[in-house]
């Protein structure tokens, strides 16, 4: 009579075990998962891209993509300054780097440079400003400010060569941007993360509402 009584309470117990034993192994994989910028660090110092044949290359370099694409804005960052895939890049052809850059450009890219070029030529102008200071202070406080494949590292050098500046003010970002090397739109990458930043914090529009 007494096991009968207890048997259901028996039974809770062990489903209540058994739920909480998935949810510690789910959360165990998912956070073996996760993609930092330690292992995608570890996995560019594992692989040697030059020795791939054919499309074990091609499957190297799509696996690195994702894991870029798979890393949180704050882990971007820290790869920035490490040139964590300036090997890899260097080696690429010019096809592959096209694409390289294409494919790890974060999301909502082309909108916001639609939505930036839609901007008066004041806020253009002010919003590269905001990136390129946040760029500088990332960079001061040791977060990774330069680009990741093609900066020397020096905390002299500027997060932009004033070159570049200087083509994508009077050109014209979304243009300027479409006709570049891939060499130049890696170094424009970092400052594009962070114009995008600044255009999601809506304070270019916020400022032309005023």
């Amino acid at each position: 009579m007494l096991s009968q009584r207890w048997r259901p309470v028996l039974f809770c117990l062990l489903g209540a075990v058994a739920v909480w034993g998935i949810a510690l192994t789910g959360f165990h994989l998912a956070k073996n998962a996760k993609v930092t910028a330690e292992k995608v660090r570890a996995y560019v110092d594992s692989v040697d891209l030059t020795k791939l044949p054919g499309q074990a290359r091609a499957d190297a370099i799509h696996r690195l993509e994702e894991m870029l694409n798979r890393l949180s804005p704050e882990e971007r960052r820290k790869l920035r300054g490490a040139r964590l895939a300036g090997n890899w890049f260097e080696e690429m052809t010019e096809d592959e780097k096209g694409e390289f850059i294409e494919a790890t450009m974060p999301s909502g890219f082309k909108q916001m440079l639609t939505a930036f070029e839609e901007l008066p030529e004041e806020k253009r102008h002010k919003a590269v400003d905001d990136a390129l200071r946040r760029l500088k202070e990332a960079r001061a406080k040791g977060q990774g400010g330069e680009a990741a494949f093609n900066q020397s590292g020096t905390n002299g050098a500027p997060v932009l060569s004033e070159e570049l500046q200087t083509k994508v003010r009077t050109i014209g970002l979304k243009t300027f941007y479409s006709k570049s090397s891939p060499q130049t739109k890696a170094e424009l990458a970092p400052v594009l993360e962070e114009l995008q930043r600044v255009m999601e914090s809506g304070a270019p529009f916020r400022e032309r509402r005023r």
